[in-house]
């Protein structure tokens, strides 16, 4: 297996790789790899040299049809290139998108209700034992301190709020600890875990630790999220469907310039898979 991964590395470099006779230089494929992930430089190299050709078809269609072309410009004065203007009038002018009407907009939030509700919302407090992994002392410190403070919550818990004052090394120290409402993604992986697992009045039986250092936790309040009604969301569906479609018809057009072209060197992924690049 590796002996073939190597040799297939090896030989891609040396393949011609051409649409309609006209060759793609091989430094132009090593340039553009560097801006594909990929597990393996040959898999780099193919997905570049995909996409080079992709390229190529839309501006050698774009040449045909002689469309007239202005590069924009965005708010902060970049300007689009003229091959990059060249795709965008020959998409635009050759693929027609159909816009999602409103019983199209209503069946998908009819099979996707759960994705269109507002975010459950926690009332947190914590104390923080603030270290670095990189000071190997002070973060044991850090630990220490956390796991001393646990043992005294675990036996007063009406102590947290003075505890924090004294020791969170958090401005919300001087609210004894109370970070307020948040919501999923506003805080770290290991904290959001952990204040997951929480049922409102409890508290984590082991510190918590973070790239902050170690947190003692506890859940104060849970406010459950809404489901939202279709009103609120539908042009938000409309939106997402419409560049669904849009994808959709992009991949297929391609596909079928790619049918009518002579390729070599590479195969062009299902139109599934295809992206102007």
């Amino acid at each position: 297996m590796g002996c073939s991964v190597h040799a297939d590395l090896a030989a891609a470099p040396r393949k011609r790789v051409a649409v309609n006779g006209i060759a793609i230089p091989h430094d132009a494929i090593s340039r553009e790899a560097q801006h594909h992930r990929a597990s393996t430089p040959l898999g780099a190299w193919t997905a570049a040299a995909q996409a080079l050709v992709v390229r190529t078809l839309l501006m050698e269609e774009a040449k045909r049809l002689d469309l007239a072309v202005e590069p924009l410009s965005d708010d902060n004065g970049r300007c689009e290139t003229d091959e990059e203007a060249s795709i965008r009038a020959l998409v635009a002018n050759e693929v027609v998108t159909p816009s999602a009407d409103g019983e199209a907009c209503r069946r998908y939030y009819e099979r996707n209700r759960k994705r269109f509700r507002s975010p459950d919302i926690f009332e947190v407090a914590h104390i923080l034992f603030a270290a670095r992994k990189d000071d190997a002392s002070a973060f044991e410190k850090a630990r220490a301190g956390a796991t001393a403070a646990l043992v005294i919550l675990k036996q007063d818990p009406n102590r947290f709020s003075s505890l924090a004052r004294a020791h969170s090394a958090c401005p919300s120290r001087e609210l004894g600890g109370n970070l307020g409402q948040i919501s999923a993604g506003e805080t770290t992986p290991e904290f959001e875990a952990a204040v997951m697992a929480l049922n409102p009045g409890e508290m984590t039986t082991l510190p918590v630790e973070t790239r902050y250092g170690f947190h003692i936790i506890r859940l104060e309040r849970k406010i459950a999220g809404e489901e939202l009604p279709f009103e609120i969301v539908r042009e938000k569906i409309a939106g997402y469907l419409g560049e669904r479609t849009h994808r959709t018809a992009v991949a297929q057009y391609i596909a079928r310039l790619a049918a009518r072209a002579n390729i070599e060197g590479v195969a062009l992924p299902s139109p599934a898979d295809l992206r102007v690049a």
